[in-house]
């Protein structure tokens, strides 16, 4: 008997043939290099679940976007906090989001965008082979949320192989 949680953390489509969304899915699935659609789908569910936040909270403010940000201040500075918002966007920006702001705040992501891995396949080799570390602590798990502050302390890890800039499976040109 497992002691984990056994609930899913996404929604899978509701039509499973459709040639444009699985066309769609596959880009994306490449493009940030991701291992299966399922990761995909925990974005969605995950911007899905920000999106009825700010439609919650603006229903509740009949609309009014003042008194909605007010009283979502919380929900907006953590969507601020995780680099979805910047400092300047309020809770209707929430709205206009699609699953690529939520792909780009995953850790291999950010990894491939600061040139430590040449593409993000590679940047997912890395953190699963302990080669990547956040804020000095080894990090392996490749879908977890950067914060803002954390971008800066991504590096390879000192102990690591990939530490000496002139190890082979380095990004070009890259210079730390």
């Amino acid at each position: 008997m497992t002691t984990g949680n056994a609930t899913k953390r996404y929604e899978t489509p509701n039509h499973p043939f459709q040639g444009e969304r699985i066309a769609e899915e596959a880009g994306l699935v490449d493009r940030y290099g991701l291992e299966s659609k399922e990761e995909l789908w925990r974005a969605q569910s995950r911007l899905r679940d920000f999106r009825r936040e700010a439609r919650r909270l603006l229903g509740a403010a009949q609309g009014d976007v003042e008194a909605a940000n007010e009283r979502g201040e919380e929900f907006v500075a953590r969507l601020r906090k995780i680099g979805i918002l910047n400092e300047n966007d309020d809770i209707t920006e929430v709205l206009g989001l699609d699953e690529t702001d939520v792909l780009e705040r995953r850790l291999q992501t950010v990894v491939y965008r600061q040139g430590l891995a040449s593409t993000p396949q590679q940047a997912r080799q890395f953190l699963v082979h302990g080669h990547v570390t956040v804020d000095g602590a080894r990090v392996t798990e490749p879908s977890k949320f950067v914060t803002v502050s954390e971008e800066d302390t991504i590096e390879f890890d000192e102990n690591s192989v990939l530490a000496d800039e002139l190890h082979p499976a380095r990004a070009e040109g890259q210079d730390e």
